[in-house]
């Protein structure tokens, strides 16, 4: 108990170590057991931490026993809690589809995958933007070497492209902590929060603009227009199961979003309280009609996916603006769908790429599939749930968000918009999959058969929609009481901590926060 807030972070981060040594990197069968067996200890680990923040309030881990706001601070409340575990699930599907065979593509999928683990991880449950910076760069680091494994034309022309908007985006995030820190004298999150109100009118100016930066490097992070364009082709052209796993990147964005503009620059910000609201709310609405004219315009299953994607950010950034409990907890719960759910679409159209042969996963006739029921099965399901079809977890999130719209500006832009995209998704899949499954002609002996393992793996995310719905009643509470503690005035968890010297608190030293 008194490590858990870390060990998402130590898992992960000492598993990749160990897989560089002999004898793990000797032996890719030892590689894939020691993985998924780190992977279904972590999905464990994740949901300890998570009703250990549900029962007893957040939870503060001070590393070396330096306090907050000088010291590195690891937080786990209800919302990175949630994150650390949905991503531990997904990640647990991609690791599981990768071992049939496309980790052997390249050298150290694995290691790279769980750094990859420790990069997001780390991103959730930092108290402090500086290191905030620092996971995000592991997690890009490893994302670099992830989207070329197995190498080919595409993937590189795509990589050379989101290496340099995230170099880009890096410099602009140094910019911004730099000016932040020079106003604020502090990059703990909290602490920020305290001192952003009592700035005067020069600094808030600065301030200001430090906060703007931020909104754009996280823009870029989740993929909101204009800085969504390197996202389709970047997710299309890498492997299956590093797109499943990167189903959760751009949610990483949309949460620095939700911790720093909903935490330092929220309600209680004085003069610089909801500054990002304007910009999101004409930005979450042109990402949606960007990301839907893409699933339309998409000649092939992949592009179409990873246009949902942006879909997706855009959805969930027009709940967030909405800046009420309701809308946010709207938010959280198709969060926790579109990330399952666009992963296992990730992986179902890899295997159906490869039992169309040369016609790949383009809408064109082609041969027909060697397991066309079980694909189309899968296929259907994951479609209606994108569309929003009862009684999949499409439906219930759309319900949610159209229901938190409650006034008349918001009502008249959120209704068309969501139900508009829901009709588009309709058509854009139908085509899909009446051009895949029934346009077929001759036979088919060239294309793989399935492989176990990656049906086990499409089966655990497709089955989270039904789990969704069923017990909607617990995780629409859950994500009620994580909305309530991000929108609450209550306060903060680290002014709760006794203050004590460096050397009266033992390395490693764990709170509870309540």
């Amino acid at each position: 108990m008194l490590h858990l807030p870390i060990l998402p972070i130590l898992l992960p981060m000492l598993a990749a170590a160990l897989m560089l040594l002999p004898p793990l990197s000797q032996s890719i069968t030892r590689q894939r057991l020691f993985a998924v067996t780190i992977m279904i200890t972590l999905v464990i680990v994740s949901v300890w931490l998570l009703l250990t923040c549900h029962q007893q309030g957040t939870q503060l881990y001070v590393l070396g026993g330096w306090q907050p706001p000088f010291g590195i601070a690891l937080v786990a409340d209800r919302l990175s809690a949630l994150m650390v575990l949905l991503t531990a699930i997904l990640g647990l599907g991609a690791q599981l589809y990768a071992c049939a065979g496309d980790d052997k593509e390249g050298m150290y999928f694995h290691p790279l995958f769980m750094f990859q683990m420790l990069g997001v991880n780390g991103a959730f449950l930092t108290g402090d933007i500086f290191n905030l910076f620092v996971f995000f760069e592991v997690l890009l680091i490893a994302s670099y070497a992830l989207l070329i494994h197995g190498g080919g034309k595409q993937k590189t022309k795509a990589n050379v492209h989101y290496v340099i908007l995230n170099l880009v985006g890096s410099s602009i995030f140094l910019f911004a902590l730099g000016i932040l820190y020079g106003t604020l004298g502090t990059l703990n999150i909290q602490d920020m929060a305290m001192k952003v109100v009592s700035l005067n009118e020069q600094q808030q100016a600065l301030t200001k603009a430090g906060g703007l930066l931020l909104l754009v490097v996280f823009g870029l992070k989740a993929a909101l227009l204009p800085l969504h364009f390197w996202l389709p082709k970047t997710y299309a052209a890498t492997s299956a199961p590093v797109a499943a796993l990167f189903a959760i990147m751009t949610k990483i964005g949309v949460y620095s979003i939700l911790r720093v503009h909903m935490t330092i620059f929220g309600q209680d910000a004085g003069a610089l309280a909801h500054m990002a609201i304007p910009w999101l709310w004409p930005l979450a609405l042109l990402t949606i009609v960007m990301g839907t004219i893409g699933v339309l315009a998409s000649p092939g299953l992949r592009l179409s996916i990873a246009n949902l994607v942006v879909v997706s950010v855009g959805t969930l950034l027009l709940a967030v603006a909405m800046q009420r409990e309701s809308a946010t907890s709207a938010a959280l719960y198709y969060m926790i769908h579109s990330t399952f759910i666009t992963g296992a679409l990730f992986l179902i159209a890899d295997m159906i790429t490869k039992q169309r042969g040369k016609a790949e996963d383009r809408y064109v006739i082609a041969r027909p599939l060697q397991n066309p029921k079980i694909l189309g099965i899968a296929f259907f399901i994951a479609a209606l749930t994108v569309v929003g079809m009862p009684p999949f977890s499409g439906f219930v999130s759309k319900i949610l968000i159209l229901q938190a719209a409650n006034s008349m500006r918001e009502t008249l832009w959120v209704w068309p918009i969501l139900l508009l995209i829901s009709l588009v998704f309709l058509v854009a899949l139908s085509r899909a999959g009446t051009t895949i499954f029934w346009r077929a002609a001759g036979d088919n002996t060239q294309g793989k058969p399935l492989a176990p393992l990656k049906c086990i793996a499409i089966a655990l995310l497709l089955g989270a929609s039904p789990v969704l719905v069923i017990f909607g009643g617990p995780i629409t509470q859950y994500t009620q009481l994580t909305a309530a503690q991000l929108h609450s005035k209550a306060p903060l968890p680290n002014s709760k901590l006794p203050i004590k010297k460096a050397k009266e608190m033992p390395t490693g030293q764990s709170h509870n926060a309540n």
